[in-house]
């Protein structure tokens, strides 16, 4: 088991950051850490690598604790905090060598070569990270948590400042890493998480509200369901009168949000009847997916 976590608290004052949350997470999982804004991910993932005490419960990595023997499971870990901290009066290489030499590895030149490739930085890799664009800082972080080929990954907003076509690069570079080590990431993307991940962990107010393959999560999740209606005729409001929460969508089409899909759809038949209306389509456009899921729980 590559990271073990139990009871784990953080408190700051008289708030509850973290508050004894538990859980594990095997080698060759790629795990979603999802939650608003202050529900807890980024500390967690500080008390993870020992950036941050707990101040109750138990983190191991790799079997090794974390309070006890911080410096052994720093050696395991691969960390891209969310602030990136870097410096930017050093040329990339030079950076990645630093790195490299805090590490103590023994093939300096051939680490900062790899991690380079994998990151994409190739072309950028002569330049000051000070006049580097953020995309580019970004993936310097990234190949100096790389650098050292650490068993457990822990990124926090890896694809913060990424254009499409570099999300895309940095996925399959997460993906790939996937296959030998634990990787453990957050992001506000979803869509990057349902299509990297097979298991989600999520946190709202610093407690686990979910923690589930991506499957069991979105097909487990009772939701509202939206019915559309697109009409040949042009027709007012007060037509839909009775009926929940109508939504004009053009001057034709109109979609109404409920729990009680059925009802409503035996409504609009019976309305479509009484006014003389034909119906170009009517269907239920409802489906779970990671961003439901997440609004149900956290919202």
């Amino acid at each position: 088991m590559s990271i073990k976590i139990q009871g784990l608290s953080k408190i700051y004052g008289t708030q509850k950051a973290v508050n004894d949350i538990s859980f594990n997470i095997n080698k060759g999982e790629i795990v979603g850490f999802l939650g608003p804004n202050g529900a807890g991910k980024s500390t967690t993932m500080k008390m993870i690598t020992g950036y941050l005490s707990a101040d109750a419960g138990n983190v191991q990595v790799c079997g090794i604790d974390v309070a006890t023997n911080p410096i052994a499971t720093k050696k395991k870990i691969g960390y891209l905090p969310e602030a990136n901290p870097l410096y930017y009066d050093m040329y990339v290489r030079e950076y990645l060598v630093f790195i490299a030499g805090v590490h103590g590895i023994s093939n300096i030149t051939a680490a900062v070569e790899t991690a380079i490739k994998l990151t994409g930085l190739t072309i950028e890799s002569k330049k000051k990270i000070g006049q580097l664009s953020k995309g580019y800082k970004q993936r310097v972080g990234l190949a100096a948590a790389l650098i050292h080929s650490p068993e457990v990954l822990v990124l926090d907003e890896p694809t913060s400042g990424l254009d499409p076509n570099q999300i895309i690069e940095i996925r399959n570079v997460i993906k790939e890493q996937g296959k030998d080590k634990t990787v453990l990431f957050s992001s506000h993307i979803l869509q990057e998480v349902e299509a990297i991940c097979n298991r989600i962990i999520i946190i709202n107010k610093g407690k686990i509200v979910a923690d589930d393959v991506l499957s069991k999560l979105t097909s487990g999740t009772k939701l509202s369901n939206k019915i559309v209606i697109e009409l040949q005729e042009r027709v007012s409001l007060d037509v839909f009168s009775g009926i929940d929460t109508p939504q004009r969508l053009s001057d034709t089409k109109w979609a109404f949000t409920t729990a009680s899909p059925d009802l409503v759809r035996k409504q609009l038949m019976e309305i479509v009847l009484r006014h003389n209306l034909n119906i170009v389509s009517l269907v239920n456009e409802s489906h779970t997916n990671l961003e439901d899921v997440f609004h149900s729980l956290t919202s």
